[in-house]
């Protein structure tokens, strides 16, 4: 396929970051191939008004839907309204005819309105899980990551987590090369390590002991290639190891095995794609004992083995 057509719908009251995101992505880089040819759309008829005051004259309306490979609806003004029935109408016949369906954030309700995502994984940013859940008891929800693929649909976390599932659909589309260089302008990571979890209960220390704790993760950052233990850490930080573990998860959103490993990973990433260390010593530097541990872990995460992505992702960065 030479072109991509991906139509975004906008709607009256919308963000216009939660817009500008696949606009970003999808309509300022025709350089790859296939090329996108992105259209903004509107739900309704007439000017619509944004949520940052200024307001939008769109010329194409629902009937855009009808030929694009890609549709995206990039947020929702209101969980508890009911989005226009042409607009869900619209998402069904391009779902039918074999449309990839995008819901970022909130936009994941009006794809739960038109039925798509029922017997399917879903997620929604964090704050509107249980609602979304309450509302939607046929979608099984996941609040802890930043985007859910499921087939044909895709949903994401909220507001930056859009960039990560668009950016996650360009790789999909144009390749892992395509989507590094569309995240290297956009300053942001090609893929980034956990999910939203880390944001629900504490994004930041709210005492001493969890000012202290952070502190703690810095210098474990800086010295990964040293075995950590849970009970290791807590004698560090001069907690028992329940309360440990209970203050590790509200600044988190991870148990200690989970965010090492997480670390271990980001931090072999980086030296695949900067240096020109062999897998032997990056598995030494990143902890992870062996090569062979390095590459079972490696390729459980992300679904190809180290080799693989420093040939994908090489030189895409500043050294």
């Amino acid at each position: 396929m030479s072109e991509i057509r991906v139509a975004v719908v906008a709607f009256d009251q919308i963000s216009p970051f939660h817009l500008s995101v696949p606009c970003v992505v999808f309509g300022e880089n025709q350089l790859q191939a296939p090329a996108y040819r992105l259209q903004v759309c509107a739900a309704e008829p007439g000017a619509l008004a944004t949520s940052a005051g200024f307001g939008l004259t769109l010329a194409a309306g629902l009937g855009a839907l009808q030929q694009a490979e890609v549709v995206i609806v990039p947020s929702w003004r209101d969980p508890a309204e009911i989005a226009p029935a042409p607009l869900l109408a619209a998402l069904r016949a391009a779902h039918a005819r074999g449309a990839r369906i995008v819901g970022l954030c909130l936009g994941a309700y009006v794809l739960a309105q038109a039925g798509l995502l029922d017997g399917r994984r879903a997620t929604t940013h964090w704050a509107y899980a249980d609602d979304f859940s309450l509302r939607f008891p046929a979608v099984t929800v996941d609040a802890d990551v930043l985007y859910l693929d499921d087939g044909p649909l895709l949903t994401s976390a909220g507001t930056a987590a859009g960039l990560d599932c668009c950016l996650h659909l360009l790789r999909q589309l144009s390749g892992a090369e395509a989507a590094n260089s569309v995240a290297r302008r956009l300053v942001t990571p090609p893929h980034r390590q956990g999910g939203q979890a880390q944001y629900i209960e504490q994004p930041l220390p709210a005492s001493a002991r969890d000012g202290r704790l952070s502190g703690l993760l810095d210098w474990v950052r800086a010295n990964l290639d040293q075995a950590h233990s849970l009970d290791s850490l807590a004698a560090r930080a001069l907690m028992s190891r329940r309360t440990f573990t209970r203050h590790f998860r509200q600044l988190t959103g991870s148990t200690v095995q989970g965010w090492l490993l997480a670390q271990r990973l980001a931090l072999t990433q980086r030296l695949l794609e900067t240096s020109a260390l062999s897998v032997e010593s990056i598995a030494q530097q990143a902890g992870f004992g062996s090569p062979a541990s390095l590459r079972l872990h490696f390729r459980k995460a992300f679904g190809v083995a180290p080799s693989e992505w420093r040939q994908t992702f090489a030189g895409t960065y500043p050294r």
